[in-house]
């Protein structure tokens, strides 16, 4: 029996750490690069090397079985149960070596109509191609529309194997099918468009590709909840992709400031615009509030991923945190944030853990 060599056997086995494996392929963004279409296509799971790659539960080699169970599953209950333990590729929200390679298959299994919760292995998917940020008061403008973590910030999962390389990984897996992604804005269901917005934000390229696409289903849509979703989209899209930044900055501006547009879409517009530009918010930002968020919007708004991540106290707390970010006292926020950090994230200077 062949025993194959692990990302975990090489770091633990010889010196260096992963850098060892940075570009070989025991990295999965190379992995997941050299992924041919007949692979994704055809659902050629056996050409895939899961057993390189640990998830907190084992061996990846588990991951093509529940991807057939979820793909082939008979009822809601059994693709339920099925993508339930496909979610151990994105376990306490540390996105895993893995989950990059399951993203084809996903996105392929939920733009088939007939299969059971579509929009759930959506929002899988969109949750493994991001890192999970802290919001804190001082970062909310800087912080809110990032996808990955800096390049400064390099994060590991349970097996220590960097998640900076699994979510990129994603992004990328996430970019090369793109079009899958475009084809279910039109889709019938519109929690699948939806989350379909969600997943096409984090992409790593084809940026003004997707952002036209999202304008024109924009201009179409009839669903409050996705018109919010694809304002924030759009604002992820520019943080990310410089090439669309200063088009998106000038749309949200007028798309906010234009009080013939939904309600949604102005605040969705104000929101991106916020975390989009530096310096002063002008007091007109103040108005359009007043005028626009009311309970009901808070509740259309509320289950929106981008907002449901960041403060379970509702869109009028985010908003107003936005708004004060700049107001604060600096030093002594940044000096009560540090002391809020986990002493064992953060290293403890006189009782090391190593």
């Amino acid at each position: 029996m062949q025993v194959h060599e692990t990302c975990y056997d090489r770091v633990f086995l010889q010196e260096g750490g992963y850098e060892r494996c940075r570009g070989t392929d025991l990295d999965v963004r190379v992995v997941m690069a050299r992924m041919p279409v007949d692979v994704k296509d055809g659902f050629r799971y056996e050409r895939v090397p899961w057993e390189r790659f640990f998830h907190p539960f084992g061996r990846g080699e588990d991951i093509p079985g529940l991807l057939k169970q979820l793909r082939f599953a008979d009822d809601e209950e059994a693709a339920e149960r099925a993508l339930g333990e496909l979610w151990s590729l994105r376990h306490q929200h540390q996105t895993s070596a893995p989950a990059p390679l399951a993203v084809p298959f996903l996105l392929r299994i939920a733009a088939d109509r007939s299969t059971y919760w579509r929009s759930g292995v959506l929002s899988l998917v969109a949750h493994m191609a991001r890192s999970d940020h802290s919001y804190h008061v001082v970062e909310i403008r800087t912080e809110f529309f990032r996808v990955a973590y800096r390049d400064d910030d390099l994060r590991y999962d349970t097996n220590m194997y960097p998640q900076n390389w699994s979510i990129q990984a994603a992004r990328d897996a996430i970019a090369a099918d793109a079009q899958i992604l475009l084809n279910l804005l039109d889709d019938p269901d519109p929690d699948v468009r939806g989350r379909a917005c969600h997943v096409l934000s984090a992409a790593s390229g084809k940026a003004r590709e997707i952002s036209i696409a999202l304008h024109e289903r924009l201009g179409v849509e009839d669903d409050p909840q996705v018109r919010a979703r694809i304002v924030l989209a759009l604002a992820q899209l520019a943080r990310e992709h410089a090439k669309i930044h200063a088009d998106t900055v000038a749309w949200a501006r007028a798309c906010w400031a234009d009080a013939t547009r939904p309600a949604e879409v102005r605040v969705s517009a104000l929101l991106a615009w916020s975390c989009l530009v530096e310096g002063p918010l002008p007091d007109a930002l103040r108005a359009v509030l007043e005028e626009t968020v009311t309970e009901e919007l808070d509740r259309l708004m509320s289950p929106i991923p981008w907002l449901e991540v960041v403060d379970e106290a509702g869109l009028p707390r985010i908003l107003e945190r936005i708004l004060q970010a700049e107001e604060q006292d600096l030093p002594a926020l940044l000096a009560a944030r540090d002391r809020l950090v986990d002493p064992w994230i953060r290293g403890c200077d006189d009782d090391p853990p190593f």
